[in-house]
C-alpha cells in the first residue's frame, strides 16, 4: 500500500463520526431529516439519518436492546423503504437521549 495515498472513509462512517463528536449538529441534522418526512420522495433519507443517529449514539444493537425492539425489526423499519410506528420512533428517540417536539408549519393553510 502507498503510504501516500490515505485511507479513504465511507461517507457514512464519517457523518456518524461527526454526529459522534458534535451533539449540536446531530440534533440539527436529525432535525432537518425529519422534516423530510412530511414528503414521500424523501421519507427514506429522513429514515436513514435515524439510522445514523442510532449507529452514532450506541450502534443498533444497543439501541434495539434499550428499546425493546428487535435488531432485525430496527433494521428494517429504519431503512429507505422502512415505515416505523410512532412507537419505534420515539423509543429509538429516547433510547439516544431525543426527543419528539412539534412546530408550526411554514406554509400553513387556514382552515377556514
Amino acid at each position: 500500500m502507498n503510504p501516500s495515498v490515505a485511507a479513504s472513509v465511507s461517507h457514512t462512517d464519517a457523518t456518524i463520526a461527526e454526529l459522534r463528536a458534535n451533539r449540536a449538529f446531530a440534533l440539527e441534522y436529525l432535525q432537518a431529516a425529519l422534516e423530510e418526512l412530511d414528503d414521500p420522495s424523501h421519507r427514506g433519507a429522513g429514515l436513514l439519518a435515524l439510522r445514523d443517529i442510532a449507529e452514532a449514539y450506541g450502534g443498533m444493537a444497543q439501541i434495539a436492546r434499550e428499546s425493546g425492539i428487535a435488531r432485525e425489526a430496527l433494521y428494517r423499519a429504519l431503512s429507505p423503504t422502512g415505515n416505523p410506528t410512532l412507537k419505534t420512533l420515539l423509543a429509538v428517540l429516547h433510547a439516544v437521549g431525543m426527543r419528539l417536539s412539534v412546530v408550526e408549519a411554514t406554509s400553513r393553510v387556514d382552515a377556514g
